[in-house]
């Protein structure tokens, strides 16, 4: 009964809270309520194109080896990416696979990721690039 009233008591504080303060993001982020953009923000800034030559080089490198099939530096490349944030357009499951843009600096596998899509994996009918660990993308321009 205790714990009931506790859920209940958390979930009325949690649901009053004011529209101010801080919103966490990500794992990585938190930024003022003010500040989180919304989906179709979101969608909005992942259509604006950005140049493969204006990416790190690390990037650079990872959309060569997306294009040569491999290889890849972590275990987690090339798996399913969910689009659970809905930031990108709505694909069917599988559509979208991810991959890591290793950090300069980071013990692990660091923010920065390349998500594509398309029916071939090698032959990607998009790219994006995000460099906060999916709460922003930008559409990859592989000719520019």
């Amino acid at each position: 009964m205790a714990a009931a009233v506790g859920l209940i008591c958390c979930s009325v504080l949690l649901s009053s809270a004011p529209a101010t303060g801080w919103a966490r993001q990500s794992r990585h982020l938190e930024r003022p309520l003010d500040e989180v953009p919304t989906a179709t923000d979101a969608l909005a800034q992942a259509v604006q194109p950005v140049a493969l030559t204006a990416l790190p080089r690390q990037a650079q490198d990872v959309y060569q080896r997306i294009l040569a099939g491999g290889p890849f530096r972590y275990e987690k490349d090339g798996v399913v990416f969910g689009n659970r944030e809905r930031l990108l357009p709505r694909r069917p499951r599988g559509f979208y696979r991810e991959y890591t843009v290793p950090t300069p600096g980071e013990r692990d596998r660091g923010a920065r990721r390349i998500v594509c899509g398309g029916k071939e994996v090698r032959q990607p009918e998009t790219c994006f690039y995000s460099g906060d660990h999916y709460a922003s993308f930008r559409t990859i321009d592989p000719q520019r």
